[in-house]
């Protein structure tokens, strides 16, 4: 495989505007530029303030208003996986917005465990189901997943994630908002993991396998 660079955001969940929220992304994405990044995940809605439980989440934001989110990620040729509310079956649940280089405007889905990644199909095939059930193409190199969890169900996640990792040989990336962001390579093994606070876990992909980096963010 030839280098890739990936990366996860993590930081303590704001309470604030989505123009405020869409800022504080951009500040991420310039920084995952710099490090060459090819693809960022963010926690889990990420765009909302990271909130507790599936309930009473407000409609999904105007598209407009995420136009700098696709705008980055056709200037910097990346992908940026961001966590938002969509719409499903006239209730409003948990979904991801996938911002790439060669889209106008972002892809929305709901319930999203996570999403596979094959890089060198230029493919990436979003999870609804839990992943421990699912069958994977071999082709695809990476499982991201983004999370908003403390302890104790951050143990439980991490935990199904390495065993997860192991059992169908593909790498794996966490962002979690509240610390411990971590990657995993396809033997399940721990790469990278995070303390807590605001950074970027950096992981990249050569022909000797996994390495990867903390970078705090001022």
């Amino acid at each position: 495989m030839s280098h890739w660079k990936i990366a996860a955001a993590q930081y303590e969940p704001l309470q604030t505007t989505l123009t405020e929220h869409v800022a504080h992304h951009l500040q991420f994405i310039r920084a995952a530029a710099k490090c060459q990044c090819e693809l960022l995940v963010f926690p889990s809605l990420s765009l909302l303030g990271c909130v507790d439980g599936d309930d009473f989440l407000p409609a999904p934001p105007d598209e407009a208003l995420l136009q700098p989110l696709a705008h980055a990620a056709a200037s910097y040729r990346m992908t940026i996986i961001a966590g938002l509310p969509v719409e499903h079956n006239n209730q409003f649940v948990k979904g991801i917005a996938l911002f790439s280089p060669g889209l106008a405007s972002p892809l929305t889905f709901h319930q999203s465990h996570g999403a596979c990644i094959a890089r060198q199909r230029n493919t990436i095939s979003v999870v609804d189901t839990q992943p421990e059930g699912i069958d994977i193409d071999p082709e695809f190199s990476l499982f991201t997943t983004s999370q908003c969890i403390s302890e104790p169900e951050l143990l439980s996640s991490t935990s199904r994630l390495q065993s997860f990792s192991h059992k169908f040989a593909i790498a794996v990336l966490m962002a979690n908002a509240r610390g411990s962001s971590a990657l995993w390579d396809e033997r399940g093994r721990l790469i990278v993991r995070a303390d807590r606070g605001s950074l970027l876990l950096t992981g990249q992909r050569t022909s000797q396998g996994w390495q990867g980096d903390i970078i705090p963010l001022r």
